[in-house]
């Protein structure tokens, strides 16, 4: 049950860097496009670059660990309940085995 809930997220992960990536491809041909075009400096469209840059490389990090607290706190709860499910049931099995194998009565003599 968790191994598909991970390679979900790890794959939703993987999507978001390969968005990045390919935003970071296009932004560089629009700042590229200007440059050509003599409306921005080849100095200028760097820093604008290396600006947006760090700015998605930020932004990723703040929702890898937002997911990964989510995750977390999914795992967590998950666990919880199947450890309260499995306390309720070892309660029932050990109500059943008392009530199937009820201990001996003693004889009059104190022998089973």
């Amino acid at each position: 049950m968790l191994l598909p809930m991970i390679e979900t997220i790890k794959k939703t992960l993987l999507a978001g860097v390969g968005a990045a990536v390919l935003t970071k491809e296009k932004v560089q041909d629009a700042l590229d496009d200007y440059v050509r075009q003599g409306k921005l400096k080849a100095d200028d469209a760097k820093i604008i670059a290396e600006k947006i840059a760090e700015r998605g490389k930020r932004e990723f990090e703040e929702l890898s660990q937002q997911a990964s607290a989510k995750a977390s706190e999914l795992f967590n709860k998950n666990d919880s309940a199947v450890s309260a499910r499995l306390a309720a049931l070892e309660a029932r099995v050990a109500l059943l085995e008392a009530t199937a194998n009820p201990p001996p009565t003693p004889t009059r003599n104190g022998e089973p």
